[in-house]
């Protein structure tokens, strides 16, 4: 089962989610909220609950700490997730901003591979999020003694790009995380059978134990690659649950794939569209991403 979560962090309020939810929730009829970016009566959504069988669900989860409201999100995901795929949509301006730049066939080579480090820089920074192996401490500063928490040098995010769309895609990830290590994976697509062939694998052949993992795909259509993907990461010892996939725009083939084959994976997703044609091309999409990020 998949479940599906565009969330907005609001300052000094609380966390509202759109979340689709496995039933029994039929009953849930719940208005529009402009702020979301899959909305309930886009024809989007409505094809996910048709095909996916996903109601409409809005959530909001807060608590109070020292007479502040903080929104928290890793209790909610852990509870919502359980052996479920989720898939993340945020709603935020600069993603719908990318990717509109993106889906426009008139967006110059340069511009849209700019776009796509853009947006990846987003995903990720959302991916990221009550995930990061965490130090605490206390610092001097000019001022006075201060408690502080740093991200774990000792445990660097591993970056696996699929080659070659995935290239531009995560291109900002060592500016966004303060301590990665990238490894390559080439998979290409038959483009009769559409099935996946790997032609670079630069995977260890072990990851560490409690490795997490980022696998950057910008387009999730027919689910080959992806799916073969994931199986290299977990034949070397990573778990569902340390794998999140960052990918510029998501279909119902390929999540419907990753749900079935790995429970309890995350998916962020810049946008989500209803179909795929014959030939593995999402509709409406935004084309072939790596001819248009390299222009070959």
């Amino acid at each position: 089962m998949i479940q599906l979560s565009a969330y907005l962090f609001l300052p000094m309020a609380c966390h509202h989610s759109l979340i689709y939810t496995p039933r029994p929730y039929p009953h849930l009829h719940l208005p529009p909220d402009p702020s979301l970016s899959l909305l309930p009566s886009s024809p989007a959504a409505s094809h996910y609950r048709q095909n996916l069988n996903f109601p409409y669900k809005k959530i909001c989860n807060s608590h109070t700490r020292k007479g502040r409201v903080v929104c928290s999100m890793a209790a909610q995901n852990k509870a919502m997730s359980g052996n479920r795929m989720l898939v993340f949509v945020p709603p935020h301006p600069l993603i719908k901003h990318w990717v509109s730049v993106l889906r426009n066939e008139q967006t110059p080579c340069p511009i849209f591979r700019n776009a796509m480090s853009e947006l990846g820089r987003l995903l990720m920074y959302e991916a990221s999020r009550d995930w990061l192996p965490i130090i605490t401490g206390e610092i001097q500063s000019p001022m006075g003694v201060a408690s502080v928490e740093f991200v774990d040098p000792r445990e660097p995010v591993a970056i696996v790009p699929i080659l070659r769309a995935g290239l531009a895609l995560a291109e900002h990830a060592s500016s966004i995380l303060p301590a990665t290590k990238t490894y390559h994976l080439g998979i290409s697509r038959n483009e009769e059978t559409l099935q996946p062939s790997v032609y670079l694998n630069k995977l260890p052949d072990k990851f560490p134990e409690g490795s997490r993992v980022i696998v950057v795909d910008p387009m999730l259509a027919t689910g080959g690659t992806i799916v073969a993907a994931i199986d290299l990461i977990k034949e070397r010892g990573v778990d569902n649950s340390q794998i999140k996939v960052i990918c510029a725009v998501g279909a119902p083939p390929a999540l419907q794939k990753l749900s079935e084959k790995f429970p309890g994976l995350h998916v962020y997703a810049g946008i989500l569209d209803p179909t795929v044609n014959d030939k593995g091309f999402i509709i409406p999409g935004l084309g072939d991403a790596g001819d248009r990020s390299f222009g070959t």
